[in-house]
């Protein structure tokens, strides 16, 4: 195989990100001619390369170890490595998330390949992908390109590619196995990890109410969190509310913040800087609420609604509350 899309767990599920990553290596692969398997590991592995095995790709691998049954990077790193060392693809392929940021790096040290993290595009030179990442806080590109033959490691930031956009197909599943004892753990299984006390992973969020300046003072936030909390959503915010001190920073989306790609998102009082829209414009279905006809938001909404936030959210919240 050429790319080698390594999945994550999500409650017996294959995670979203990881399904972007897949649609991300279907779509390369298709342009460059590139053959693609998919590993899955861990405790749920069967559960994850039987879902696998319905997408359009050439093999799944299925890894069960009792070293892997809770996730510990020690355990994670080895069982790659070991994989990618047997299985020698170009690429290999991961979303960009809480997990992969902890142990991926070490994937990347211990094989002493390069690892190229949250990517949000790429183009084709001479038939290889090259793949492009925000630098300086998101005001210039930089565009990277392998030129060794050895395996390339890739996370793809959230909406770089569209889950809906996976091919179906069939895939037969091919168990491998991984040498592990004792000594390969030296640390504790922990709970899923958060970027901070109390915060909420907004990348993996269907449902989102943002607020921006538009809210005018901190004490008008309860109004959104009203609302939030009678969609089932979670509160994000743009980055001058953060900057303000109103939300802590795990809220904030958009190049200094978190990358999402909800099934809606509801953004109150957001102008729509370049800064914010990288963040949530992968968003199925985006809504603004804004006082500010002109508001660059509008533009990439699929539903505007010109009025006071103040007014409107209130009046929403009730008739969702019934």
């Amino acid at each position: 195989m050429d790319i080698l899309v390594v999945l994550e767990d999500k409650s017996g599920n294959i995670h979203r990100m990881s399904q972007e990553a897949i649609a991300g290596a279907q779509q390369i692969g298709g342009e460059c001619g590139l053959s693609i398997g998919v590993l899955a590991l861990g405790e749920n592995a069967p559960a994850l390369a039987k879902q696998a095995s319905q997408y359009a790709v050439e093999e799944i691998l299925s890894l069960e170890n009792e070293y892997l049954n809770n996730y510990t990077a020690d355990g994670f790193t080895a069982a790659v490595a070991q994989v990618v060392s047997s299985e020698n693809p170009k690429y290999v392929f991961f979303g960009h998330t809480y997990q992969s940021r902890d142990y991926v790096p070490r994937v990347s040290t211990k094989l002493k390949r390069p690892f190229l993290n949250d990517v949000v595009s790429y183009s084709t030179k001479e038939g290889k992908p090259v793949f492009s990442k925000q630098a300086f806080n998101a005001k210039l590109m930089a565009e990277l390109q392998s030129n060794g033959d050895g395996p390339v490691l890739v996370s793809f930031q959230s909406a770089t590619f569209s889950s809906d956009n996976i091919q179906n197909g069939t895939a037969n599943v091919r168990s491998v196995t991984v040498e592990m004892d004792t000594g390969t753990i030296k640390t504790v299984p922990e709970e899923p990890f958060q970027e901070a006390a109390g915060g909420v992973d907004l990348s993996s969020a269907d449902l989102i109410v943002s607020i921006g300046r538009g809210i005018s003072k901190e004490e008008n936030i309860p109004i959104a969190q009203e609302l939030a909390k009678a969609m089932g959503a979670e509160l994000a915010s743009s980055r001058p509310v953060v900057d303000s001190g109103w939300l802590p920073p795990h809220h904030q989306v958009g190049s200094s913040g978190q990358t999402v790609a909800p099934k809606l998102y509801l953004a109150l009082g957001i102008s729509g800087a370049i800064q914010h829209v990288v963040g949530m414009k992968g968003s199925k279905n985006i809504v603004v609420i804004n006082k500010d006809p002109d508001a660059p938001l509008f533009e990439i909404a699929d539903y505007g609604v010109v009025g006071d936030l103040l007014e409107i959210v209130p009046k929403l919240t009730e008739a969702i509350q019934g």
